[in-house]
């Protein structure tokens, strides 16, 4: 391998990305024995180089901002599985019903945009900030999710709105700010105009 491929696993490392090449469609690299980097296809390292460093006034000390972005939403999506979620059968012993009444409902309510699915390694996850201690769709979060579903946003990132703490809020999440009289038509209003630029 040559010097190149050797800096550019190395930088790669340092900057947190080398484990999301594989999800950005780049070429990988693993470590030998002796600490080398191996790359799975070598003849395109100028490539990928070149490719990372394309961006800003000073190639040499660009950051990829495509696989940053990877990295990021990596990050989150693992931070937001780290919160309460439901797979279909946790879901139904909630609510107290069969295993395909629970699916049937969740699609349903999926299908009319009031509910908040995602697959996750071959399997549906209903997150629970979106739902009652019984299971139900919270009826304070459904015309949050309407609006930004029906727009086609990406399950992920309205996951990630809805729960993460926002400046808009006065640093609650806005799940947890619709709650709130005072602050309710602000997030309502909020969720629309977020759909309006998707």
């Amino acid at each position: 391998m040559s010097a190149d491929g050797e800096e550019l696993a190395t930088w790669l490392e340092g900057l947190g990305l080398a484990d999301h090449l594989a999800e950005a469609g780049l070429p990988t690299f693993t470590r030998d024995g002796d600490g080398r980097a191996v790359w799975t296809e070598p003849d395109r390292v100028d490539e990928l180089d070149r490719l990372l460093r394309s961006e800003g006034s000073e190639p040499e000390h660009a950051v990829p901002v495509a696989l940053v972005l990877i990295a990021r939403q990596a990050r989150l999506r693992a931070t937001l599985l780290e919160t309460p979620w439901f797979t279909y059968e946790t879901l139904a012993e909630v609510r107290g019903t069969s295993v395909d009444a629970t699916r049937y409902a969740v699609h349903k309510a999926d299908q009319t945009h009031r509910l908040l699915i995602l697959p996750v390694e071959g399997r549906t996850v209903v997150p629970a900030f979106q739902l009652t201690d019984e299971g139900e769709v919270r009826p304070d979060v459904a015309p949050l999710l309407e609006p930004l579903l029906a727009a086609g946003m990406d399950p992920w990132r309205a996951w990630a709105w809805l729960t993460q703490p926002a400046a808009l809020t006065f640093g609650r999440a806005p799940a947890e700010a619709v709650t709130d009289p005072e602050l309710t038509d602000l997030v309502l209003h909020a969720a629309v105009r977020l759909a309006e630029r998707i």
